[in-house]
């Protein structure tokens, strides 16, 4: 829950932080939809730009250093990778886009994968698209979006890397998302503001995922 101003309330930080202590383990790889393991009851997805930092990302939310793996290398995590959050609750690292170095034929196979698991998961409850925020949306952020639009998946912008940009560039990065997000039929209208070196927004991060939990 948020008040008027957007901010998370306490006791869904509390939930939150006691949702990400669970002992979380990796699952399996997916390359094909044959292949999806049997569904917990609830089940998030993580999508961005392939040097988006969302490796890094899920590492930081549930406080290992290696869970995801990162590389300085784009595109490593090429197939769906789903993580076990306790009984219920399954990360579902999805490929990164913007790669360069791969072939379009592997590029067309990925997406057709995405797609095909964004509409068929009835246990998804939200993705969450990251974006840098030294960046802000580029192409293919658009182009993601709309696969999520015909998905009718529910979505929420979440951005990355925030310690690197000033507060004023990242409240006016923050207010133009809001007001391009409101043409998209399936985004969620709230922004999150991430830093996975500082630690910045995991908990606000942490407190939504859990949410889906008690709704379940």
């Amino acid at each position: 829950m948020t008040d008027a101003d957007g901010r998370t309330d306490t006791r869904s930080i509390q939930a939150g932080m006691r949702c990400f202590r669970r002992p979380v383990e990796f699952v399996l790889t997916v390359t094909k939809l044959s292949d999806l393991p049997p569904p917990r009851s609830v089940e998030v997805a993580f999508a961005g730009r392939s040097n988006v930092g969302k490796s890094s990302l899920l590492n930081a939310l549930v406080g290992r250093k290696n869970l995801a793996r990162t590389s300085n290398t784009p595109g490593r995590t090429q197939a769906l990778n789903f993580f076990a959050l306790g009984d219920q609750l399954s990360l579902v690292d999805m490929p990164g886009y913007g790669y360069a170095r791969v072939s379009k034929t592997l590029v067309a196979a990925w997406t057709d994968l995405v797609f095909d698991y964004l509409r068929g998961r009835a246990e998804l409850r939200r993705a969450f698209l990251l974006i840098d925020a030294r960046h802000g949306i580029k192409t293919n952020d658009s182009e993601a979006m709309d696969i999520l639009d015909e998905a009718a998946v529910s979505y929420q912008v979440v951005l990355t890397k925030t310690d690197k940009i000033g507060a004023g560039d990242l409240e006016a990065l923050k207010t133009s998302l809001a007001a391009s997000l409101r043409k998209r039929t399936a985004a969620h209208p709230q922004v999150l503001a991430t830093s996975s070196r500082a630690g910045a927004g995991l908990d606000e991060l942490r407190a939504v995922i859990a949410g889906f939990l008690s709704k379940s």
